[in-house]
Order: structure tokens, then sequence, then C-alpha cells
């Protein structure tokens, strides 16, 4: 217990101050406890929407962690954290507002405090870039994993055998994603069209050189050290873009329940926080080895998730719904993981030792 509890220490930390900050923003309002309360209680549900959204993401960050050294570890957990608060959470959203209504940052900001309606709406208005960028990337992510010729462990056998064998046509992920974007495109007006697909092969381009560094760093050192690079700062890169985009549907579906930036951030923070705790912990008790399955899950839930950010260009989902699928797939691969490990104890015991 003691050790599960040191995992997330500094998870519950954060949660406190944030805690804090929200019942003083509460206060603020000039609305007593009910205004207090309200504040709270969005703030709690933001974290854990965020936490449901993100739950593939602690593992499939944990794949890549795993291979990183101590040092890399515990940056990703503090410069990173930090990327994804204060980056993601409030530079993203007024980036966005920036760009969109010609402001400067100070305009932004103002806009987003004083006028949050009108900042809700800018930000909102660009979900259709939005929507093509973190989906292309995502969906990226995730057929990549499953388009591997080498890989001899499957969970939907007959999908991943065959996608396996389909990955010695060079780049057939890519032409899949590519047919993908110019089919949603087609049910957009011209306008969004060209914005969807642009940004849906900015998502490519950027997963490809996200992948180009980590190998160029590979290729930077010899023997020994060439893991060590890999693993460290390519590595951390990978896993700072695909935090941005697991980010993408949290921060646009924050605004269902506010359009206070303040708030918003309070709550996607806090569930940040403990996704990254969340992702050490795997690392840490080593939970990847002993569930054979468990990352097929996470990155059939990520293919899923990125499919469905792709849709919302055209369709509402709910985030509730995206937050569930990518749960169950997660559930039921780990229960088939722990079926498996019954079934053939010689090679759980393996696995332990």
């Amino acid at each position: 217990m003691k050790t599960l509890l040191a995992h997330y220490k500094g998870s519950f930390l954060f949660t406190f101050i944030c805690l804090a900050l929200a019942v003083w923003l509460g206060f603020s309002q000039g609305n007593g406890i009910s205004g207090v309360f309200s504040v709270l209680w969005i703030v709690v549900v933001l974290s854990i929407l965020e936490v449901s959204l993100s739950f593939d993401n602690a593992v499939v960050n944990a794949t890549v962690l795993k291979d990183m050294p101590p040092k890399w570890q515990q940056r990703f957990l503090t410069w990173g954290i930090a990327i994804a608060v204060f980056g993601m959470r409030i530079v993203f959203p007024l980036a966005i507002v920036g760009i969109a209504a010609s402001l400067n940052p100070i305009e932004a900001i103002n806009l987003s405090l004083n006028e949050p309606k009108r900042y809700e709406e800018i930000v909102s208005s660009a979900h259709t870039g939005i929507a093509g960028f973190g989906g292309a990337f995502l969906t990226m992510v995730g057929l990549n994993f499953f388009f591997d010729g080498e890989k001899d462990i499957h969970w939907i056998r007959t999908v991943e055998e065959f996608l396996a064998k389909v990955s010695n046509i060079k780049a057939a992920e890519i032409a899949i994603l590519v047919l993908g974007l110019y089919g949603i495109s087609l049910l957009l007006p011209d306008e969004e069209a060209l914005t969807f697909v642009t940004a849906g092969m900015l998502g490519i381009v950027t997963y490809i050189a996200v992948e180009a560094i980590g190998t160029l760093l590979d290729m930077a050192d010899n023997k020994a050290a060439e893991g060590a690079a890999r693993s460290g700062l390519g590595g951390f890169l990978y896993l700072e873009v695909l935090d941005a985009s697991f980010s993408f549907d949290g921060v646009i579906g924050a605004f269902a329940l506010t359009n206070n930036m303040l708030i918003i951030a309070l709550g996607l923070s806090i569930g940040a926080m403990f996704v990254r705790s969340m992702t050490i912990h795997l690392v840490r008790a080593g939970t990847l080895a002993q569930y054979r399955y468990l990352e097929h899950g996470a990155f059939w839930a990520i293919i899923v998730l990125g499919v469905i950010m792709l849709l919302t260009a055209k369709f509402h989902i709910p985030e509730v719904i995206t937050g569930l699928i990518g749960a169950t797939l997660i559930m039921i691969s780990l229960w088939w993981s722990v079926r498996y490990s019954k079934r053939h104890p010689e090679e759980a015991n393996a696995t332990v030792d």
C-alpha cells in the first residue's frame, strides 16, 4: 500500500493545491458557498473525464517509458506535466483564440477571462483542424503498433495477423489513413474539408518527424550510448506530442461543462497529473510484462479514439462514449491477459522471474 501511495503522492498533493485554488476561485466569483461547491464539482468531473479519456494514453506512455532511464522518466513526470498543464490546458487554447481572432497574447487572455462565451466560440470553431491533426496523429500511433511484421503476439488474432502481413507493403498504414481523411472530407463543406485534410496531413507529417528525430538520435551515438539517446530525448518528444494529441478532445469537451478557462485548466490538470503517475506506476510495477494483451487493448483504444476524433469533424460524439469505449477495450484485454496467464502458468512464472 505504501509503495502504491508513493507513486501517487505528488498527484494527491497537486490535487489538493488545485482544489484549494478552486475554492478560492469559487469565493472570488461572489456566489458564496453554492458557488464554491459548483466550481469544485466541475473541477472533479473534469479531472475524472481526463483520466477516463487518457487511461489508454498511460498504457502507451508506459510502453515507451519502460525503456527510458530513470532520469528521463523523472523528467517526463516533472517537465512533462508542466508542458501538459501550462502548454496544452492554458497556452494551447489561448494560441487558438489569438490566431483565429488575430489577437495578441494579452488580448487573448483578457477575452478568456472577461468574455468566456466568445472565447469558447472561437476555440470550438477551430475544432475541424484540431480533429484532423489529433485524429491523424493518434491513428498513426495505433496503426504503427499493429503494422509490424515482426510482432508475434496477437490478441485479436485474425485481424492482427492480417495487419502484420500487410505491413510488408511499405506505407500501407499511411495510405489507409489518407483514404480515411479523404472520405471524411467529402462529408464537409469545401472550406472545412480543406482545413481538415491539411490538418490531417500535418498530423501524419508530425508523427513521421517525431519518429525521424528518434532515429537520428539513434544514429548520432554509437553502441552503448545509442539506446540511451533514443530512449531519452527522442522518447520524451514522442510522448509529449502523443500527450498533446490526447488532450485535444478533453480541452474541447470541457466546454460542455464550463467556459471558464481557469476551471478547465484546474480540472484537466489534475487528470493529467494522475495519468503521469499512473504511467510511472505501470512501468515500475512491471504491469505491462505481467499482462500479455494490455498493450494491444490500449493501442486498439487509441485507434478508436483517433477515428472518433476524425469523425467529430462532422458528427458530434459525446466524450463519455469515447472514454467508455477506451476503458472497455483495456478492461477486456486485461481480463484476456489474466485468462491466458491461468491457462499458461509456466509463461506467467517466467515473466515474473
